[in-house]
């Protein structure tokens, strides 16, 4: 069976719909329990969201009346099974299709792909499988709110990133006629605004890029008390201007980043360098945002530790030079990166993972093998790489970094950020401090 809830809703079976004789709240109660597949949902969650706490004295009878007719509409067609799981239900996973499960899968794709190209096509597919609000004609705004909240916020994060990847290609027109029904209608969302704002001026409409931008003002002033952020602000100045440059595509600027030199880097927020390498990544909290890995090439990695002052600049030019000589040398090194991050991350926010922590010790003593202590100019003591450590030496020196860290008491004073889609570290000496003060994981947290 194949169900669709991103519009109005429908089952269907080898291409024919049914269930039409499925009333509302009964269609609105597989929805949820279809939303929420593999999971127990509480009879009183049920009721809660089928009557918005208006629920009616027999509400379980008729919770339970309405899975009776479910499970007996779905038995011809094969469908999911409807379990009883103590107070509650679950739809047990199987081999039926839901629009919802692969939007999120083909967003996850598009947020992992390098092309241009091949981004904007997967989230067109993505996109593409919205028909309407979701279960539109079924569940009201308010049940619509409840339900899909996320699903909403990943559709116009989807709608953003398509149009960077698109604007990076040149498809101003396309971005234009895109964005064209939800710019306005999303004054708080400055990237997407910003998107529309570029096409309309690479396309010779620089009045409506202008009249956008006061819209958006306006709103955001008169809805929210706020005014738009530097970077709209600056763009708007930059359309004002004529600059030039706003007509060359651009490769797309991920959020919350820092330039330094050909490479974006996230912000620094967790207070070491050995939770900047975890911070690398957004998303370790929940499902990955799309764009949330930072670490996609080698020399994004030896920028890095350059930046957080673990490898001279000097040594890092010369990685570089070396890394465009030896491509599946420096990407092997990558993927060793990558899989130390995941590593220290685990090992960092559960010290009982003693597996994470024998992974990471042995790097960390591959580093020492390669090391030595000098006196430097100030007159101290200090450990260094050795040519020996080659392209794995911002590798090993992120390693270092993380030994030092984990030998520090500091090291219990490290919290991950809860905040849905987040999870980066940060070091909390107060043990007052809950969420990402800074919101670097995009996914709005802030302190309480």
């Amino acid at each position: 069976m194949e169900f669709r809830l991103l519009g109005p809703f429908e089952a269907r079976h080898e291409g024919r719909q049914v269930l039409t004789g499925a009333r509302r709240q009964e269609r609105c109660l597989l929805a949820v329990l279809l939303l929420r597949a593999g999971r127990v949902v509480t009879t009183g969650h049920l009721i809660d969201l089928l009557w918005s706490g208006g629920a009616p004295a027999n509400a379980r009878g008729t919770v339970h009346t309405y899975i009776g007719r479910l499970r007996a509409a779905l038995r011809p067609f094969g469908g999911p099974e409807l379990a009883t799981r103590e107070d509650g239900y679950r739809v047990v996973p199987g081999t039926y299709r839901l629009d919802t499960a692969e939007f999120t899968a083909l967003v996850r794709q598009a947020g992992a792909a390098r092309d241009p190209g091949t981004r904007a096509d997967l989230y067109d597919r993505a996109l593409g499988l919205w028909r309407g609000p979701l279960l539109d004609g079924t569940a009201d705004g308010v049940l619509r709110e409840r339900l899909g909240g996320e699903l909403a916020e990943l559709r116009l994060s989807a709608l953003e990133r398509r149009a960077e990847a698109q604007l990076a290609m040149g498809r101003h027109d396309r971005v234009a006629a895109d964005l064209a029904p939800h710019a306005g209608e999303h004054p708080e969302r400055e990237q997407l605004v910003a998107a529309q704002m570029t096409a309309l001026y690479r396309g010779g409409r620089q009045a409506e890029a202008l009249r956008l931008y006061r819209g958006t003002r306006r709103a955001l002033v008169d809805g929210l008390g706020i005014e738009p952020g530097a970077a709209l602000a600056s763009l708007h100045d930059r359309i004002l201007r004529g600059d030039p440059q706003l007509n060359q595509p651009q490769a797309p600027a991920p959020v919350y980043a820092v330039r330094v030199g050909e490479e974006w880097l996230p912000w620094s927020a967790g207070g070491h360098p050995a939770l900047e390498l975890c911070n690398t990544y957004a998303g370790w909290g929940g499902q990955a945002l799309p764009g949330g890995e930072w670490l996609r090439r080698y020399a994004t990695l030896a920028v890095w530790a350059g930046h957080h002052d673990l490898a001279a600049e000097r040594l890092v030019a010369q990685l570089l030079a070396r890394a465009g000589r030896e491509p599946a040398a420096a990407a092997a090194v990558l993927a060793e990166a990558q899989a130390f991050r995941a590593r220290l991350y685990a090992c960092l926010t559960d010290p009982a993972d003693a597996a994470s922590f024998a992974a990471v010790a042995a790097v960390v003593e591959r580093a020492a093998a390669v090391s030595s202590f000098t006196r430097d100019e100030d007159g101290l003591g200090h450990w260094r790489l050795t040519p020996a450590a080659g392209l794995r030496l911002p590798l090993y020196a992120a390693a270092r970094a993380a030994g030092e860290l984990l030998a520090d008491p500091r090291r219990f004073t490290i919290r991950a950020c809860p905040g849905e889609n987040c999870g980066w570290l940060f070091l909390d000496a107060s043990g007052r401090r809950r969420w990402c003060s800074l919101a670097t994981c995009g996914a709005g947290c802030t302190a309480p």
